[in-house]
């Protein structure tokens, strides 16, 4: 793999704070952003040596703006301020500054001129054994492709100035790229990336607020990043994102998910990681209850057709079952909310766990130690961004001494009679609400790390603020997770639950499913007529469905493969619940739109509680 480089306006803190995080994180390098030397305590030469002491190297300094096309008048400064930006690269020990495409009102547009404005500065940077890479903004004054910064510095035609090739300037403006492979590749001194979401706005603010790691978003940064490695270049692949979330958030977590992003970039373009192994469903879920919650959970499962059919052998964990459907309760959990409940772990079906665990050590994903008695299954967990603890497994039905033990020999039976089916047969997906700046290293880490895809997505407006939504799945959609986030952070006025989650059951018959949860006397989440009213409305439903809808409390979607039925139980606790869902004719979504009513529906169930009324 080409050295990794970051630029430290990636990233949160002082420049200090920048600096470890980067190295901490494995980079080879980093970009000096100068508004962050400039708020920096530190000299240039202390830069210098704490970056040599980290095992560092700068490899740019960056950026020095509106140079070329200056008026003879402006020129001069442009001169001065190039000089004294020199003495500071000599003291960085750096060799290259990134010099961007003028913005200036008072920019003239003649290439000739800016070519020899250009050509001028190199010779300044030569005269110091430097040299300078001219960037394209998107957004210059009159220099926006990197074409035409091309045509530029083949015309100056000086040995130090060069190109810095920039994917979101490229890509923000065009998808065709593939004439930048049959650039000369001495005359590419510098590549940046970044991806960003396909957004229709002004292209400054979408630079300047919304742009991703490679991986994150919309734009094409493999073929991209293939391009310019066609050329022969043979910098860095280095970093430069402007992100409002990234520079709020933890520097070290962020330069993880940095670094991660370029592993699974380079391995996009050429394989070097062990490939992700073939995945067959959610072998289990494990939600973590107290005093309050647990039992509540507990009348739910045994409501839905549940048994109880194992205990752990040395842990509080419960195991409980319907067809391939395996919930685990476990109430040791510690630093839960009181009547709280959590989902704090889920196992994968994989063909080669340990294969699996590999994988996700080469991406950087934290292993988690785990205690485990004798004849207890070793199993490899590593944390998602969310701390969810993600396992690896095959559920292996046999139990003798020469296959081994699987996970479900750690459980003794408990012998409780089976209970009657409800149709429940699988775990479908599962839904994890993600911290507020944890989405975007969530969607990179389960797409990397598990080699799924990108499903659905959306946003809508819940009854406290839009929530963007991803789904995820790998490629025969026998695991699904669907992600969650607030666009914006949550005021006071929101209320306050902590990241809401919901496992959501498969079954081949919803009406069974909740003529059973009502039988049992689990009334599902009331949802308004008004909904009925609408959806009737909207579509021609048959009779008899559109009767068992409003009866079951039940909620529907569809789309070109077929349709989905979807039932809500009440909370238990403040923070889980469970969906059971039907999906009809193949339909692939998750039923994304109905979620705007099912959450005033909680929200609604919820005050009646805590006002003394029962759930209906």
């Amino acid at each position: 793999m080409a050295r990794t480089s970051i630029a430290t306006v990636c990233l949160s803190g002082a420049l200090e704070d920048r600096l470890d995080a980067a190295a901490a994180a494995g980079f080879d390098a980093v970009e000096i952003f100068e508004n962050d030397l400039i708020a920096s305590a530190c000299s240039p030469a202390d830069i210098r040596r704490r970056v040599a002491d980290l095992g560092l190297a700068i490899e740019l300094y960056q950026p020095f703006r509106d140079a070329e096309g200056a008026p003879p008048d402006r020129f001069a400064t442009v001169l001065r301020r190039m000089r004294a930006k020199l003495d500071v690269m000599e003291q960085l020990g750096t060799d290259t500054i990134l010099v961007c495409s003028s913005v200036a009102p008072d920019t003239v547009d003649d290439d000739a001129l800016a070519a020899e404005q250009l050509r001028r500065l190199a010779e300044l940077a030569a005269e110091r054994g430097m040299r300078i890479a001219y960037e394209a903004l998107a957004w210059g004054r009159h220099v926006s492709t990197w074409q035409h910064s091309w045509d530029i510095v083949r015309r100056a035609a000086h040995p130090a100035l060069g190109l810095c090739l920039d994917s979101f300037h490229v890509l923000s403006r065009t998808d065709d790229y593939a004439e930048i492979a049959e650039l000369p590749g001495d005359r590419v001194f510098f590549l940046q990336l970044a991806d960003a979401p396909r957004l229709h706005m002004d292209v400054l603010q979408w630079s300047r607020h919304h742009r991703l790691f490679p991986l994150q978003g919309g734009l094409d940064l493999v073929g991209f990043t293939r391009a310019v490695l066609a050329t022969g270049y043979a910098g860095p692949l280095s970093l430069e994102v402007f992100n409002d979330v990234f520079r709020q958030a933890d520097p070290r977590r962020t330069a993880v998910d940095a670094r991660r992003s370029l592993i699974a970039l380079a391995d996009r373009m050429e394989p070097g990681l062990i490939p992700a192994p073939g995945l067959s469903g959610v072998a289990f879920a494990e939600i973590g209850v107290d005093g309050q919650s647990g039992p509540a959970l507990e009348q739910l499962l045994r409501a839905l057709g549940f048994t109880h059919t194992g205990q752990h052998r040395s842990k509080p964990v419960q195991l409980w079952e319907q067809q391939r459907a395996r919930i685990l309760l476990n109430s040791g959990t510690v630093h839960l909310p009181e009547a709280s409940a959590a989902i704090r772990a889920f196992a994968l079906e994989s063909d080669r766990p340990e294969q699996s665990a590999r994988r996700a050590a080469q991406l950087l994903a934290q292993p988690l130690p785990r205690r485990r008695g004798q004849r207890e299954a070793d199993l490899t967990a590593v944390a998602a961004p969310d701390g969810t603890e993600v396992f690896f497994c095959r559920t292996e039905e046999s139990r003798t001494e020469e296959t081994g033990t699987g996970w479900l020999g750690d459980f003794l039976p408990t012998g409780e009679p089976k209970a009657a089916e409800t149709g429940i047969t699988a775990i479908d997906h599962l839904s994890l609400a993600q911290p507020f700046d944890r989405f975007d290293e969530a969607t990179l880490f389960y797409r990397s790390v598990l080699g799924l895809t990108g499903d659905e997505a959306g946003e809508f407006a819940a009854p406290f603020g839009l929530i963007r939504a991803l789904a995820v799945r790998d490629h025969d959609r026998r695991v699904r997770l669907a992600l969650s986030v607030p666009v914006l952070r949550r005021g006071d006025w929101a209320p306050a639950i902590p990241h809401p989650q919901h496992i959501t059951l498969a079954s081949d018959d919803l009406a069974r499913t909740g003529t059973a949860l009502i039988d049992a006397g689990v009334a599902p989440l009331p949802i308004p007529a008004n909904y009925y009213d609408d959806l009737e409305a909207r579509i021609d439903l048959p009779a008899g469905l559109a009767r068992t809808l409003r009866t079951l409390g039940a909620m529907y979607d569809r789309d070109e493969y077929g349709h989905y039925l979807q039932l809500f139980t009440p909370m238990a606790g403040t923070r889980i619940f469970v969906e059971i869902v039907q999906r009809v004719s193949g339909y692939r979504g998750y039923g994304f739109a109905n979620e705007p009513v099912r959450m005033a529906a909680h929200r609604y169930q919820r005050l009646r509680a805590e006002a003394g009324h029962s759930p209906r």
